[in-house]
């Protein structure tokens, strides 16, 4: 999973997110110290995962040639809000469908089954909730667009650090330390923390094998 999806929102779970003393994400202070202090927030990202964000839907038919193409649907737009408790973590997550069809006369109502997935440590799937989200067109109408929504959560002691691994990235390390040039993210053991520590939010269609199929081949 990990190498095929897309992040939508830096937000969390999948890397170190900012430095401690920086006014924004990203910056880095250079004193007589080495290392970085960095500050990791427990939210999961939210990505859709490659493949499962269209669906092509094809006529009567069923021959999956451009001819025969019925219509289809992108999700975009999707956001996380985030509430962080003692004991858990609620990762809302917002999302639009754009569809569209070859025919557009008369009236038609469209659902298309979507997931919500919460992945630990890149495999590890922890929950998924299958639901549905429907797009109406109007007579003469080729496009349109509907919102839904998908909820997610997260053990809070889970996705925290432990003290041990925090301090361990976090020290501050002077020239002429012993372990100065080490990157601590290369420690085994604060490799393994972080995987551990990593939820990740995913989003998109339901797909049936001819629907994935199709999708990995365009």
């Amino acid at each position: 999973f990990r190498s095929r999806f897309i992040l939508t929102s830096l937000i969390g779970a999948t890397a170190l997110g900012g430095l401690a003393g920086c006014k924004t994400s990203g910056e880095l202070v250079v004193d007589e110290s080495v290392g970085v202090t960095a500050v990791r927030s427990p939210c999961p990202a939210v990505g859709v995962p490659n493949s499962t964000g269209d669906v092509t839907l094809f006529g009567g038919a069923g021959q999956k040639t451009a001819e025969n193409i019925d219509g289809g649907a992108v999700i975009t737009n999707v956001r996380s809000q985030c509430t962080e408790g003692p004991e858990q973590i609620t990762s809302s997550v917002p999302f639009d469908v754009q569809a569209k069809r070859t025919d557009a006369r008369g009236a038609r109502q469209v659902s298309f089954p979507y997931f919500v997935t919460v992945l630990r440590g890149s495999n590890a799937v922890e929950s998924k909730r299958v639901g549905q989200i429907t797009v109406t067109f109007a007579d003469g109408q080729e496009r349109a667009s509907a919102s839904g929504s998908g909820v997610a959560y997260v053990n809070s002691a889970e996705a925290t650090l432990p003290a041990e691994i925090r301090e361990k990235i976090t020290r501050k390390r002077r020239a002429g330390d012993a372990d100065a040039a080490v990157d601590p993210l290369a420690d085994p053991e604060v490799k393994a923390a972080l995987a551990r520590a990593e939820f990740e939010v995913l989003v998109g269609f339901q797909l049936n094998q001819d629907q994935l199929a199709y999708n990995a081949t365009r």
